[in-house]
């Protein structure tokens, strides 16, 4: 058996060591912060509670394989509910709207009916969504059984044109400007248009929904399960440095003072901030090829959060729209992301509930954002300046609101980088592009026996899937490990039989 002190009690951290517990192995897991989860979490403004993290949760339909990594991991469950809205999305587009519906032949018939001029792009687009939904075994009523070699044949064509082009490759095939706008507005133009593909055929499929209570709940699920199996969860332990000796790391230093050993070291932070603060060495190629390839990028976002009546709600679910270029100037963002909490009675006091706004950005803004809190007046002023913006372009929308709306909390990248350490703020990994398929980064780090990675930076998109995936495959990998040395001593121990004569 081995101890394991893993760093950084996010999803990965919490997966790395519920694995570990359940192989047998003594885990201990440092989180910096007063809460586990990481991205996973919310607070409370007032009476109203803000969920920062989960939109949707990818392998909330219980035919898919994903669905049992998160019920081995305590966060779903029979007695865990289930939000299932009617659309993942929203999008306007000067004055006429479609949505993501949960059924996509309504999608499919939306699609036809708004553009008929649209009609080959339309069915290319519907067997491409198909074909994933059977691909990832959830599919409707096929359920888990797969595909046949009919269906292969049919849905590879469009998949490998989705493969080769970015979203706003795919929506210049489109006549329509609602349908090029809900093809672009909701994730990038720049991303792989494979990715969106792949949100609708999960969405479509059940399988991208929102556990009711949302993400911190899920956060103590997952932490009361790693105590529950007997591991050791340790709050406000933020690790400054890593002593390595003789290809070995030999211990961890922490914010306080004291200093740890274990047999095995789990990171999972941020390797961009992890190797020059924590190693003192520069990234290994593997992780360098991922955040400096030009085929991905990273992002994140600015936030705001509002009180609003109930009733004076124009809309349900997310509504998303592309900005005019000179509001998307000041705003630093070409679109605009709202999403509403009417379905959760616990955000916010009768009567009333919470609306949250998202305008992502790239790199260089994030960069901006955290320079900028340098210099706390002007950082403050920047965040009201974007919340009072942000009023204004909700009351310009929806005057319904006038009056009837309060800003309640802005945050930033900068947000981020002070709260999970993220090098640039990013809340997932890395944007990928056309013609990629997301590599997975080995989690070692060559000349240190005993210390990996486990995080989401070691494969693009990031988010909790991959997340909870990675601090898996670190657990069993340090399983087998041991394995194999037990096997190894016992066969060191075993007496050699004479051969008879």
């Amino acid at each position: 058996m081995a101890d394991l002190l893993i760093i950084g009690g996010g999803v990965s951290g919490l997966s790395a060591g519920i694995y570990a517990q359940k192989s047998g192995h003594s885990a201990v897991i440092c989180e910096k912060l007063p809460t586990p989860g990481g991205n996973l979490t919310g607070w409370r403004r007032g009476e109203y509670w803000i969920d920062n993290c989960i939109h949707w949760l990818t392998g909330t339909n219980t035919s898919s394989p994903l669905y049992e990594l998160w019920e081995d991991l305590g966060a779903l469950g029979d007695n865990i509910p289930i939000y299932r809205p009617e659309s993942l999305y929203t999008c306007e587009y000067e004055g006429q709207t479609l949505s993501l519906f949960r059924n996509w032949n309504r999608v499919e018939c939306d699609l036809l009916e708004l553009s008929p001029a649209d009609k080959r792009e339309i069915r290319r687009l519907s067997r491409a969504v198909r074909f994933l939904q059977d691909a990832f075994g959830i599919g409707g009523p096929r359920k888990n059984r797969g595909l046949n070699v009919a269906s292969v044949l049919s849905g590879s064509l469009p998949i490998l044109r989705a493969y080769r082009m970015t979203t706003g490759d795919l929506a210049r095939r489109f006549h329509h400007p609602l349908i090029r706008s809900f093809l672009t507005s909701f994730l990038s133009d720049q991303i792989s248009a494979l990715a969106l593909l792949s949100v609708m055929a999960h969405f479509c499929s059940g399988n991208a929904d929102l556990p009711v209570g949302g993400s911190l709940p899920m956060a103590q699920r997952m932490a009361g399960h790693f105590r529950d199996l007997g591991g050791e969860l340790l709050l406000n332990k933020e690790a400054v440095g890593i002593d390595l000796e003789d290809g070995r790391a030999v211990g961890v230093r922490f914010a306080d003072g004291t200093k740890a050993r274990a047999d095995e070291i789990i990171l999972t932070i941020d390797p961009a901030v992890a190797f020059p603060n924590l190693l003192g060495m520069p990234m290994t190629k593997a992780f360098a090829k991922q955040y400096y390839s030009p085929r991905l990028s990273r992002f994140s976002a600015y936030h705001c959060a509002f009180a609003c009546d109930r009733a004076a709600l124009p809309f349900r679910g997310d509504y998303v729209w592309e900005l005019p270029p000179a509001l998307a100037f000041r705003l630093g963002s070409k679109s605009i992301l709202l999403r509403e909490f009417s379905h959760d009675l616990t955000a916010a006091p009768a009567g009333r509930t919470v609306l949250q706004v998202m305008l992502p950005c790239g790199e260089d803004a994030a960069r901006r954002s955290i320079d900028l809190r340098n210099d706390p007046f002007a950082y403050r002023r920047k965040k009201r300046e974007i919340a009072t913006l942000v009023l204004e372009v909700l009351l310009q929308k929806f005057p319904v609101l006038e009056g009837r709306i309060y800003c309640l909390d802005i945050w930033t990248p900068a947000t981020y980088r002070r709260f999970t350490g993220a090098e640039i703020g990013s809340f997932m990994s890395f944007l990928f592009g056309a013609g990629r398929l997301p590599a997975l980064v080995d989690g070692r780090v060559p000349g240190i026996e005993n210390l990996r990675f486990a995080c989401q930076w070691q494969r693009a998109p990031g988010g909790l899937p991959i997340a909870a995936e990675s601090g898996k495959a670190a657990a069993f990998a340090i399983a087998k490990k041991y394995r194999s040395a037990e096997r190894e001593q016992e066969k060191e121990r075993s007496p050699r039989r004479i051969p008879a004569r």
